[in-house]
């Protein structure tokens, strides 16, 4: 069938409607449209292309030139193709290498598809073809809107478009109104579908309307295209103008041999920054504030506070941190070098490196180290340090009372800079040092805050890994810092701060202890810092024990250290003078090198007395004895009591009183005696203010020596806490205590039974040469603490 049309000649029909049905030719094209009285050339290389122009060109050099719907098929069918096209007449042909022909087409008419004849060897087609009556007047509504149409033509030209000027010179020209919408868009239009419409409207009036309707929204597209390229214009011109001038300032600084500035240092901190290995966020907020550093002007005061900002946050050690050495004999024997005893603190230390050994991801401890002064709490920090191969940094809480000074100023102040805690972290180097609050119960409060509320959060292992600082304003990870903290004692320590940390409790050494120290470490580290040789001065041990017992009265050796130093200065000038290789220290010579001793100790043995008793107590140098003196008198039952005491200390001499008085005749007293004596209780050292519950079995024994004329024994101490019924509580500080007994000579030591666990503290040298009772009651007590037991009273 398709072949018997192919032989058809062609067939050419009218119709009423003057519209013409023709066979013809057909060529598709790809992303081309052909209006009529349009002139152009294309390309042809597809051989049904190049048959169908053959075809034309053996007639009358007519083809008739349709559109495909994708520009990428390359054999199209029926279905591919727009069913409205441009009849044009072929006006040149051109071959070119390849097989390609250049042709050179006029578009005469539109023309629609009726049918499809055939496709082989070229695509021929039945169109309805309309052709337009020249001579027919223009209507009021075509005039109008070919005016309209001039205009927004004339708006799109000088809205910047491609379209040259000459063009508008000839379609001013134009009055046919059907050529003159086809010349516009063949001229304008850029889309496809664009392009298709106006073709396919045959109606000159509709194709007119269509026309101006997508003038005005491409006027309107190019008004904001124009506005976006004058806002991008003004920014490059900015750009260009600042790059410029910077150019010129750098030739200038070049010129004065001055460094590029802003410039330089900028690209100096995106180094730092990109090397610190910055955790995200505060890489986020280097970056933020470098941009802003970048955009300011030289002279901006904000310029300072962004580069010292910035120098924080890149010279923090976020992810820098040291090696522990695991080792545990390593650390054992450096603990050992440094410290004598301290036993519970090495082996916290041992317990550490042992559990994190095992677990690689173990936090930080946060211990707290209570005692005197001068056990050597801080010195071990340092040891503990050197021991785990750490960073050691200090930082003394004695007096601090701002918060700021561990948190930091916001960056809205003048000259805030960071708070202590990463100071020190910066300081170290590491985020894994040993850190050490030292005095910790020294802090104190006022209108500026609370700095021990603001270490809550830096002491509490749950809340540390995302530490923020005011000034810095970004987390850092506290998490794998050993805090440690010393305190004198817990009573001035917030409850909530204290709960945070593990409380090791190192108490005052013994005279034994103190030996050892001296010999293996004052004495070498003094002789060393004064310039004598090893060996140049001799101290024996009973002369150290003199220093001890009768030039110092200290838990620790801080005095003990000053007395050998005392020593020390003394025998460099001996050796100057004589010319001495050797100084040796005697019992007998010792007054030369310290003076007249400074402290005498009551040796047991001495007469027995009434109303002295012997009491212990504790304070922060540590355990000393308190001699209490008790005498009556005629009067009307008044109980003084002096020597400066505290309230709590005043209930107890109260409470014994009470007691006394209720078991009178037990004790062989007047139960009257209330009515016509006067008791005075007195504590020696009056200047010094005593307080607590411990001395309260002490003034009861006072109270009854008197009253019963029975002396108490000059070679017993004791301690307790007295109730009215007369059993003793238990008390702390007990260890202290009895050191303090032994360096005294006292034989016999009364303590509460209910301290008996407290008795493994106690060092076994001390407690083979003191004697320790333990009791629950005063009569128990009374046994070990009088010449004889009062008997009682006989009945009148």
């Amino acid at each position: 069938m398709a072949e018997v049309k192919e032989r058809k000649k062609r067939v050419t029909k009218k119709n009423s409607n003057k519209k013409d049905i023709r066979r013809i030719p057909c060529l598709t094209l790809r992303g081309l449209t052909v209006f009529p009285y349009m002139v152009l050339h294309f390309d042809v290389g597809r051989e049904k292309s190049i048959a169908a122009l053959e075809k034309a060109m053996i007639e009358d050099q007519e083809l008739f030139l349709v559109t495909q719907k994708d520009a990428k098929d390359d054999d199209p069918g029926f279905d591919d193709i727009y069913k409205v096209g441009t009849v044009s007449k072929v006006k040149q042909l051109l071959k070119l290498p390849g097989d390609t022909i250049r042709v050179l087409v006029e578009g005469i008419r539109r023309g629609r598809i009726v049918e499809f004849v055939s496709r082989k060897p070229y695509i021929e087609v039945d169109i309805e073809e309309e052709k337009e009556d020249d001579g027919k007047e223009v209507t009021l509504e075509q005039e109008a809107l070919m005016r309209s149409l001039l205009e927004v033509f004339e708006d799109f030209v000088k809205l910047g478009s491609k379209v040259s000027p000459d063009t508008l010179i000839s379609v001013n020209s134009v009055e046919n109104p059907g050529q003159l919408a086809d010349i516009i868009a063949a001229n304008i239009l850029v889309k496809m579908e664009d392009k298709q419409n106006i073709l396919e409207a045959f109606d000159i009036q509709e194709r007119l309307e269509k026309l101006y309707d997508i003038l005005v929204r491409e006027i309107q597209i190019l008004e904001i295209e124009r506005r976006i390229n004058q806002r991008v214009k003004k920014q490059v011109d900015k750009l260009q103008r600042e790059y410029y001038l910077r150019e010129q300032l750098k030739a200038i600084q070049k010129e004065l041999g001055e460094r590029d500035g802003i410039g330089d240092e900028i690209e100096e901190y995106q180094k730092k920054i990109e090397e610190a290995n910055l955790p995200r966020e505060a890489y986020e907020k280097a970056m933020k504030e470098l941009d802003r550093l970048s955009k300011m002007p030289p002279g901006s005061a904000e310029v300072g506070v962004i580069r010292t900002y910035l120098d924080w946050i890149v010279e923090l050690p976020w992810n820098t941190e040291t090696e522990d050495n695991l080792d545990l004999k390593n650390a054992a024997r450096i603990l050992d070098e440094d410290h004598y005893g301290l036993t519970k603190v090495k082996e916290r230390v041992l317990e550490y490196l042992a559990v994190h050994q095992l677990t690689q991801h173990m936090k930080g401890p946060i211990l707290c180290f209570v005692g005197p002064p001068g056990v050597g709490k801080t010195s071990i920090a340092r040891s503990i340090a050197r021991a785990l191969n750490r960073k050691f940094v200090r930082m003394s809480l004695g007096g601090v009372r701002d918060e700021a000074e561990i948190r930091g100023h916001r960056r809205t102040y003048v000259g805030s800079i960071p708070g202590r805690i990463i100071s020190f972290m910066k300081q170290a180097g590491s985020k894994n040092p040993v850190f050490l609050f030292d005095e910790i119960d020294k802090m104190s409060s006022d209108f500026r805050g609370d700095p021990a509320s603001a270490l809550l959060e830096v002491l509490d292992a749950e809340q540390n890994y995302a530490f923020r600082d005011h000034y810095l304003e970004l987390p850092f990870d506290l998490s794998k810092v050993m805090f440690l903290t010393t305190a004198n004692t817990l009573d001035t320590i917030p409850r909530p701060l204290l709960d945070r940390m593990e409380v090791i409790h190192i108490p005052g050494y013994t005279e034994e202890e103190k030996l050892h120290i001296a010999a293996r470490y004052l004495i070498p580290k003094q002789t060393k810092q004064h310039g004598l040789k090893e060996g140049s001065i001799n101290i024996p041990e009973r002369v150290i024990r003199d220093i001890i017992n009768h030039y110092t009265r200290e838990a620790g050796v801080r005095n003990l250290e000053r007395q050998i130093a005392s020593i020390c200065r003394k025998a460099a000038r001996r050796i100057l003078e004589t010319k001495q290789e050797r100084v040796r220290i005697t019992s007998g010579n010792l007054k030369k090198y310290l003076g007249i001793p400074l402290f005498w100790y009551q040796k047991a043995g001495q007469q027995a007395q009434e109303g002295i008793v012997t009491g212990l107590a504790w304070t922060a140098a540590g355990g000393d004895t308190l001699s209490i003196e008790v005498v009556t008198m005629p009067g009307t039952g008044k109980l003084v009591l002096t020597g400066q005491l505290g309230d709590v200390m005043k209930e107890s001499a109260h409470a014994g009183f009470s007691y006394i008085r209720s078991k009178a005749r037990d004790f062989g007293i007047d139960p009257s005696f209330y009515n016509n004596m006067d008791i005075h209780v007195h504590v020696p050292e009056g200047a010094i203010p005593k307080d607590g519950p411990s001395a309260g079995i002490t003034m009861t024994t006072a109270i009854i020596s008197a009253l019963t004329g029975i002396p108490a024994r000059s070679d017993v101490a004791m301690t307790g806490e007295i109730t009215l019924r007369g059993r003793i509580l238990p008390v702390g500080g007990l260890k202290e205590k009895v050191l303090a007994a032994h360096r005294a000579g006292i034989a016999k030591v009364i303590i509460p039974a209910e301290n008996e666990k407290d008795l493994a503290d106690i060092p076994d040298n001390v407690k083979r040469k003191v004697k320790i009772v333990l009791a629950d009651h005063m009569e128990q007590l009374l046994e070990h603490a009088l010449v004889e037991l009062p008997g009682p009273q006989k009945p009148d």
